[in-house]
């Protein structure tokens, strides 16, 4: 991951909290090498959004969301179903409480607001504040129903490249042309840096 970041110039990276590390590898590397052989590589940013930027699993909201999860009611992919997505929703972990509070006392239910905030560009703030005099299945339907409607037109986009294969070989070699040449470019500058030549 360090290695992309600086082989293509990324400037600011935006990753969750368990990636952080990899951004910062970079920064270090990029820094040393900088200092070494010359002004070679960006030194990129982290950008860390301030809701989303660690999703908790829906079947245990202490763990992080992941699809290498043992249980599918872990997580929701990109390609569940609408139907999917509500039920996974629906089974996700809460609490007795029986309030809803943006507070890591609750992390189910600050989870499932985080989910709702990124589906529906509503604030964590604004979505406790009128759900305040609701229950949790209400929090659980309204986010279902926020993810189902952020994912059709993702999810409509890739079926239409997955139904068309030549289309999306087409754009799969232009993209790979396309980095090796910004690649070779950059490797290009780095051997002449550090004095390697491949002939």
């Amino acid at each position: 991951m360090a290695a992309d970041i600086l082989l293509y110039d990324a400037r600011m990276v935006p990753v969750g909290y368990d990636q952080k590390q990899h951004v910062e590898l970079a920064r270090t590397i990029a820094e040393r090498f900088n200092r070494t052989y010359g002004d070679t590589f960006h030194v990129p940013e982290v950008k860390l959004k301030d809701v989303g930027a660690k999703i908790l699993g829906l079947d245990d909201p202490t763990k992080k969301m992941s699809k290498s999860a043992k249980s599918e009611k872990s997580y929701i992919s990109v390609m569940d179903s609408a139907d999917v997505v509500h039920k996974k929703i629906m089974s996700a972990v809460t609490d007795d409480k029986g309030a809803i509070a943006y507070s890591d006392d609750q992390p189910g239910i600050k989870n499932l607001i985080d989910i709702y905030s990124l589906a529906s560009d509503q604030t964590p703030e604004k979505i406790t504040q009128d759900y305040a005099d609701k229950g949790y299945g209400d929090l659980k339907k309204d986010t279902a129903a926020a993810l189902v409607g952020y994912l059709s037109p993702l999810q409509k986009k890739i079926g239409e490249y997955l139904t068309d294969e030549t289309e999306l070989i087409r754009i799969l070699d232009a993209g790979a042309m396309r980095a090796r040449e910004i690649a070779s470019a950059k490797m290009a500058i780095v051997r002449q840096k550090v004095g390697v030549s491949l002939h």
